[in-house]
């Protein structure tokens, strides 16, 4: 595990990666640093099947039993900050199951960094049926060529999640949250907004 913070944190936001990638991605490092100069401490870790450098995920079981250890070790490094737990892609899909089968503790809300609703190219809501049961706030970050979330799909889960739910969109971003250049965005850009947008939503819940 990869635990960082700055002098004075506002919270802590323990970071899952991906299904393909592990915890040293670049994506995961550069948000971890964006978070770290705007106050925020994260906790990266990995899934036991990437430490063994496996290609198949772990079954649900097995993952929600490393979100849960990590959120300990993040509540032990800063005893008494607040606590937000997400990742990106399938690490978010799997700290959203670990919360609605029992609540993580000390956890505030939940972040996620592009949520897979479904496989591309079948459009489903399955994969948010558990978010019916998280009863914690929780922030979407998606783009809106997001192949695995498609747009009209998540509209709606997070409006059959009400207020808990929080959607903030990258225009013309991808799953990794790549944009074609007429966006006009940079990648460092848009690694801002996404950090900004954590910031912002994960603050108060801090309180």
């Amino acid at each position: 595990m990869l635990a960082r913070a700055p002098s004075d944190p506002r919270f802590c936001y323990v970071l899952a990666h991906g299904a393909g990638a592990g915890m040293r991605h670049p994506f995961l490092e550069n948000i971890a640093e964006a978070l770290f100069e705007r106050g925020v401490a994260t906790l990266r870790y990995e899934f036991p099947y990437m430490e063994a450098h496996r290609s198949r995920p772990d079954s649900p079981a097995v993952a929600t039993a490393r979100v849960r250890e990590a959120v300990a070790r993040a509540r032990s490094e800063w005893p008494g900050l607040a606590v937000v737990a997400g990742g990106k892609s399938f690490g978010g899909r799997m700290t959203s199951t670990a919360q609605a089968e029992r609540p993580l503790e000390g956890v505030t809300g939940l972040a996620f960094l592009g949520f897979p609703l479904h496989p591309p190219g079948k459009p489903s809501v399955t994969r948010a049926e558990h978010l019916d049961q998280v009863q914690v706030p929780m922030l979407f970050l998606q783009g809106t060529r997001d192949e695995f979330a498609q747009l009209d799909l998540l509209n709606s889960v997070c409006e059959r999640l009400g207020p808990r739910a929080t959607l903030r969109l990258v225009d013309e971003g991808d799953h990794s949250f790549k944009v074609p250049k007429r966006a006009g965005l940079t990648p460092a850009q848009v690694l801002a907004r996404l950090a900004d947008d954590l910031v912002a939503w994960g603050t108060p819940l801090a309180r």
